[in-house]
């Protein structure tokens, strides 16, 4: 796995310097997201969601492993209205797998996704909060599985675990002024992100 990830750094960063990830180079990558998605659903029996690219970075494939829909992630990136069970006072967690297609190279790579939500009279709050890797013992059979699913699709699985520190020699300057820090190896293969950052959206409430 490292000659693999040495020689794709090599290759889209020749001058050893992070960047942005070139929205151009995504489409032809990306195009087997949603037929990803559906074989996951299909040899897992549960429910997938993908979330597009933005900006060509990595699209991600949301595997459900606890919760049931509709589900946080699906009302959120759908921006569905928000469900009659979701009462004032409600909270939710909900855990995902979370499947990144790299953009600009045929790699993968697969995180857990601890997902939360707190219901007022207003709104929802859905706070989605990303694991370096994958921990729970409950997922680690349907992570087996996915990754045993990805060769298919073209794609080499990444073990986040060996993308957390930065590049030896790489210059992470471009990276560190956006997000602070330094870039890891899986900012520069996956996606632009912090690999643990946890995002939080508001849901406003339909007026009746």
């Amino acid at each position: 796995m490292f000659a693999a990830i040495d020689a794709t750094l090599a290759e889209l960063y020749p001058e050893r310097r992070w960047r942005a990830p070139r929205p151009s180079d995504a489409a032809p990558r990306l195009a087997d997201a949603a037929a990803l998605a559906d074989e996951l659903a299909d040899v897992l029996r549960t429910a997938t969601f993908v979330r597009p690219p933005v900006d060509g970075g990595a699209a991600y494939v949301y595997v459900l492993c606890l919760g049931r829909p509709p589900c946080a992630v699906q009302i959120r990136d759908a921006e569905l209205a928000l469900p009659d069970e979701w009462a004032p006072g409600l909270t939710l967690e909900e855990r995902y797998l979370r499947v990144a297609l790299a953009a600009e190279a045929p790699l993968a790579g697969v995180q857990e996704i601890a997902v939360d939500v707190a219901v007022d009279a207003a709104g929802a709050v859905v706070r989605e909060r990303a694991l370096a890797g994958v921990y729970s013992p409950s997922l680690l059979a349907r992570f087996q599985k996915v990754v045993a699913t990805l060769p298919a699709y073209g794609r080499r699985h990444l073990d986040m675990g060996e993308l957390m520190a930065p590049p030896p020699g790489f210059d992470g300057s471009a990276w560190s002024a956006r997000y602070a820090g330094a870039p890891g190896v899986v900012n520069y293969l996956l996606f632009p992100e912090p690999a643990t950052m946890t995002t939080s959206v508001w849901l406003p409430r339909e007026a009746a």
